[in-house]
């Protein structure tokens, strides 16, 4: 008997395990801190719409945690 569990016997994520790493780095760790450079360094360099661009940015960071939390549930649900 093995220690690993197959690929197709855990839990039915839909976010494969790949994509979910690279979304929660960008989701959790880049964009907010993205968000804050730009918000501090924006208005310095006269860059335009700097708050328009800065809320966008968290509004992405906001809408790629819901795509991991939703990958979460469905497979808490799915036990």
């Amino acid at each position: 008997m093995t220690d690993t569990i197959p690929e197709d016997e855990g839990r039915p994520y839909w976010l494969p395990d790949w994509l979910y790493q690279i979304l929660k780095w960008v989701g959790l760790a880049f964009l907010p801190l993205l968000g804050a450079f730009v918000h501090s360094v924006g208005p310095v360099w006269g860059l335009p719409h700097t708050d328009a661009i800065v809320t966008t940015i968290y509004a992405l960071g906001v809408l790629i945690a819901g795509c991991i939390a939703g990958s979460q549930a469905k497979a808490l649900l799915s036990k």
